[in-house]
């Protein structure tokens, strides 16, 4: 905590706290940062929090975004492409129940967002399941004004944004002994809000596709 002395006079505070301000034993609190923004009447202070958690409410909104970047933009890149056979991130691996993309795609934080909160909505009813979610945005998307001249590294920040290749596991449902039918249901309308085919996959069907492809026998012809 740190104190900063204010003047009566010049921010006129008889009239602000007639207007504006809230009054509660003889503390005033400021309606926007009501936890937050304190100022004693007695001692003519005014009392703010740490400057972390005063500068940084922009962090705690709803859309997913990384606390902390090292560069305030990136290139925007490309979706990769596996073609070295690497499956990591293909298959269930903590709920019972998964959404899985066909085709590579960029997703942004507002789609993720509604994807995550379509799903909870659907499954809050049953009690102990789970949601979890395999990508997160960390990647900054800048975009440029109109009537801006050409080249790159002009725009301002606009959102955060994730590549997912081919075959990546989005979403995953478990928890609670959720039923197949309201799990599938959940992730078809979290499907809905995003710009990509997708395919409901479950853990089962995972596990008896990796049983067949051990179970092939290698035939050496000589």
């Amino acid at each position: 905590m740190f104190f900063l002395k204010i003047n009566r006079t010049a921010f006129s505070l008889t009239n602000y706290l007639t207007q504006n301000l809230l009054i509660k034993r003889n503390y005033i609190l400021f309606p926007t940062f009501q936890n937050a923004v304190t100022i004693n009447v007695t001692t003519n202070k005014l009392i703010l929090p740490s400057i972390s958690s005063f500068f940084l409410q922009r962090r705690h909104r709803a859309e997913f975004a990384p606390r902390h970047t090292k560069y305030r933009k990136a290139h925007k890149g490309r979706v990769p492409v596996r073609i070295g056979g690497s499956t990591k991130g293909n298959t269930i691996a903590f709920g019972s129940f998964g959404l899985r993309v066909k085709d590579g795609v960029r997703l942004s934080s507002a789609q993720l967002t509604a994807a995550h909160t379509a799903i909870k909505r659907k499954i809050k009813i049953i009690k102990g399941s789970q949601v979890w979610m395999r990508v997160f945005p960390d990647i900054p998307v800048t975009s440029k004004g109109n009537e801006t001249r050409m080249g790159k590294g002009k725009g301002n920040f606009d959102y955060h944004a994730c590549r997912v290749p081919m075959n990546k596991i989005l979403f995953e449902i478990g928890g609670g002994n959720i039923r197949k039918e309201v799990a599938k249901e959940a992730l078809r309308i979290a499907s809905d809000k995003l710009p990509v085919k997708t395919e409901f996959v479950e853990k089962e069907d995972e596990s008896k596709k990796q049983k067949k492809i051990d179970e092939v026998e290698i035939i050496y012809i000589e």
